[in-house]
């Protein structure tokens, strides 16, 4: 049966966004013991898809788009989940349960809803560009059209401009030059990472990039863009320097993606409010992912998180809740990310740290920074290792306090200073 030509006027659950919070709902939410129909909405074409490759395997040739499906399509199919791609919805109506598509104007009556609509690249505005005609060359990643047409551009000896320091902006400088391009990173913040990390793990990474030839310049701002035809050809800064480019990617943060929720009284501009079942202000709707807002017990404050694995647990929330098999998402957010040789794996939250510790030397390039507040452990960032990282993250599970000096102290046992 092609799932994609399947039609009916009512489903017993609706899920918007077929991304990894919406792929990994629809189908759970079946094994969780859900009877009831399933359809998946999603305004891209073809099969759920991995993102986090975009900016590094598949931006670099090393992966091909058919190995970046989650799932196969045999996997919907025995989930009893229909699947329809490249749709769009234009509204909710939640009194008539009721979803209108854009274009056909098509409506679906729902039972349940679950937004899984995760977030779009925030723009980027500057003086020279027109926001109704943007340079074709000013470029952003988070979705494979976005990552082909980038895959365009990269060739040896290419200038290319990334602007932002944070993680995707590191991906695509560190897969850039890895292709021979001349690479350009351009942060606001003095340090890259700013945002994310201490300033030793900053201090690292800079290093490493620019010992595989990266340019970052940090503490810079574009004052403005210099086109010729619609296409950039070079971006002025605030210390009067002039950068020439053949592509720009603007990798500056992400928006969640809240419209429809706004238009339907459920959520703001920082995101769609959720409580820890994954569940809005309205019984009938839930939402899971990029796109949601909670409060997070280990943390006590309202919390947006970007992260996959984020996506996957609030996903499987939802799906326990409507299967009748509820277990709350309380999971420590976790992250990651690949440059070079170096994988950087994030568990928790560094915001408000008054300590760093670190163990191990950054010289190694295999390393962790502990951020702690008054003694309890907020977050690490371990660089090359991985089971320290595997055995922080499950300790994290519940509240600890640990000793900074023989946290600090590698001759002390990680495990016994984590069950202390």
């Amino acid at each position: 049966m092609n799932m994609e030509t399947v039609q009916q006027a009512h489903w017993d659950l609706i899920v918007i966004g077929a991304g990894h919070a919406g792929s990994e709902l629809a189908v759970t939410t079946r094994q969780a013991g859900w009877a009831g129909s399933i359809l998946l909405l999603g305004d891209e074409p073809g099969l759920p898809y991995h993102r986090p490759p975009l900016s590094k395997a598949y931006l670099s040739g090393e992966m091909d788009a058919g190995a970046l499906a989650l799932r196969p399509e045999a996997a919907y199919e025995r989930a009893g989940v229909v699947r329809r791609s490249g749709v769009r919805v234009a509204a909710i109506d939640r009194v008539r349960h009721e979803l209108v598509l854009a274009g056909s104007g098509e409506r679906l009556r729902y039972g349940k809803l679950a937004l899984c609509t995760g977030g779009r690249p925030r723009p980027y505005r500057c003086e020279g560009i027109d926001p109704d005609a943007p340079p074709s060359n000013l470029l952003y990643l988070r979705t494979a059209a976005d990552a082909d047409r980038l895959r365009a551009f990269v060739k040896p000896g290419a200038r290319i401009a990334v602007l932002g320091g944070g993680y995707v902006g590191l991906e695509v400088a560190a897969s850039a030059a890895k292709a021979g391009m001349q690479v350009t990173v351009l942060e606001a913040q003095p340090r890259v990472l700013a945002r994310v990390a201490g300033p030793r793990l900053s201090q690292f990474y800079e290093d490493e990039h620019r010992r595989h030839g990266v340019d970052i310049r940090t503490g810079m701002q574009v004052l403005a863009v210099q086109c010729v035809d619609g296409v950039i050809t070079a971006l002025d800064g605030t210390n009067g320097e002039r950068i020439e480019a053949d592509v720009v990617v603007a990798g500056i943060g992400m928006e969640p993606e809240v419209s429809l929720a706004i238009e339907a009284g459920l959520g703001g501009v920082d995101g769609i409010p959720v409580d820890t079942h994954g569940q809005t202000a309205d019984p009938d709707v839930f939402a899971a992912g990029d796109c949601t807002r909670h409060v997070h017990p280990a943390y006590e404050r309202d919390v947006r998180i970007e992260s996959v694995p984020n996506a996957l647990e609030q996903a499987r929330a939802v799906a326990g809740w409507l299967g009748g098999k509820p277990k709350p998402y309380t999971a420590i957010p976790w992250f990651w990310s690949d440059q070079y040789d170096l994988k950087l794996q994030m568990a928790g939250l560094p915001q408000g740290h008054d300590q760093c510790v670190l163990r191990g030397d950054p010289a190694t390039r295999s390393f962790c920074a502990f951020y702690l507040k008054g003694g309890q452990l907020l977050a690490i960032d371990a660089v090359n290792r991985p089971g320290d990282f595997m055995l922080v993250r499950r300790a994290m599970a519940q509240p600890l306090h640990v000793d900074a000096a023989r946290l600090a102290d590698e001759s002390q046992p990680l495990k016994a200073l984590l069950q202390a």
